[in-house]
């Protein structure tokens, strides 16, 4: 599941701040031998409680978390969409993530300067939707030329791609994005096949300052993004980057002290690192044996024999059966024998739709 969310923002927002943050608390690459890591890639551990429950009935040699890729992406500047600043930088990383986490700066600070002068978490978000919408129309009227040519000659597939490319331009005229326009499941095959950038989805993350991390909605900024946010259909979490870059430094009972002292159940990076798992459709099964504990990424709606080659291809050519148990069962029969006893363990077979929090052991022949 080599899926990644990409980190956007104007300069001064604190992204790059939260990135080192990701960064730092990242999981060691030595866990993900197949994960090539560039510079601007944060691989971090999707914290899950469950897996600790898991580890402690089941006592294995080891225990591995399943991991989620961050790309911190150029910062963007007004006019990006015509090369200004680092434009074409910044769009090209855009196109390549899955989705859109962007940092809104939600705190005044006299010493750290604002590109517009002033501190306007809406206008920010503005400029980079902005932006997008203007790339995506530029991308869309280019292929209406291409389309509309062939649509002339009752080109069937050409007739219905140009209806689409057609209600895509008038949005972006109205400064919408892709996503908030409605397709049939049909349509939308052809939308995605266009790569456009306002099609992916997106998760607003509020920057505050250190005092208003315990308390965001005194904070007028994160109300109006949240208020913004409710409009696109879109999520926001609350952080404090600065205050992130130091709990990464933190692990155990010094990281849970810490955050109890700031009035905080769990670290923003957490909240994040979750909600853009979420965002991408994206779920968690479990394996579990005395050699090993682990955490699989799989996408929503996915079928047995799929989740199986996740693992390895072997197993999805291969896929018998699966032996499943939910995480709730196992934990109230405290063990996979007990769970067993009481006829919790299912053998489920290939059209079987694998649910978040699924402990699996496949059965497989090759």
């Amino acid at each position: 599941m080599a899926l990644t969310a990409g980190i956007v923002g104007l300069p001064n927002v604190g992204k790059s701040t939260l990135f080192n943050a990701i960064t730092q608390a990242g999981a060691e690459s030595a866990n993900y031998p197949f994960c090539t890591i560039d510079p601007n890639v944060g691989i971090v551990e999707v914290p899950d409680h469950r897996l600790n429950k898991l580890t402690e009935l089941v006592q294995p040699k080891k225990t591995v978390p399943t991991a989620f890729e961050f790309t911190d992406i150029a910062g963007i500047v007004k006019g990006a969409s015509k090369g200004e600043g680092l434009g074409n930088k910044f769009l090209s990383h855009i196109r390549e993530v899955d989705a859109i986490c962007q940092v809104v700066r939600c705190f005044a600070d006299d010493n750290i300067t604002h590109v517009a002068g002033k501190v306007d978490p809406i206008d920010d978000i503005e400029v980079i939707n902005l932006e997008l919408i203007l790339a995506d129309l530029e991308s869309v009227d280019k292929r209406i030329g291409r389309v509309s040519k062939l649509a002339k000659q009752k080109d069937k597939d050409s007739v219905i791609e140009l209806e689409i490319l057609e209600k895509l331009k008038e949005a972006f005229e109205n400064d919408k994005p892709a996503r908030t326009v409605e397709f049939t499941d049909e349509q939308m095959k052809i939308v995605k096949g266009l790569h456009l950038l306002t099609i992916k989805p997106v998760l607003y993350v509020a920057n505050v300052s250190e005092d208003d991390v315990a308390d965001p909605s005194s904070n007028e900024y994160v109300q109006k993004v949240r208020e913004f946010a409710e409009k696109d259909n879109a999520e926001v979490i609350v952080i404090c980057a600065k205050i992130e870059s130091e709990i990464a430094e933190l692990e155990g009972e010094e990281k849970e002290m810490f955050l109890q002292e700031l009035g905080i159940e769990e670290s923003g990076l957490d909240q994040l690192i979750k909600a853009a798992y979420n965002l991408l459709g994206l779920a968690t099964y479990f394996t579990a044996g005395v050699q090993e504990v682990r955490a699989w990424t799989f996408r929503k709606g996915m079928k047995a024999p799929q989740c199986a080659g996740v693992i390895h291809s072997d197993f999805e050519k291969g896929f018998i059966r699966a032996e499943t148990v939910s995480y709730d069962d196992l934990v109230a029969a405290g063990s996979m024998t007990a769970a067993k006893e009481a006829g919790k363990v299912r053998l489920e077979g290939k059209e079987y739709i694998v649910k978040d929090g699924d402990v699996m052991h496949f059965r497989f022949n090759v």
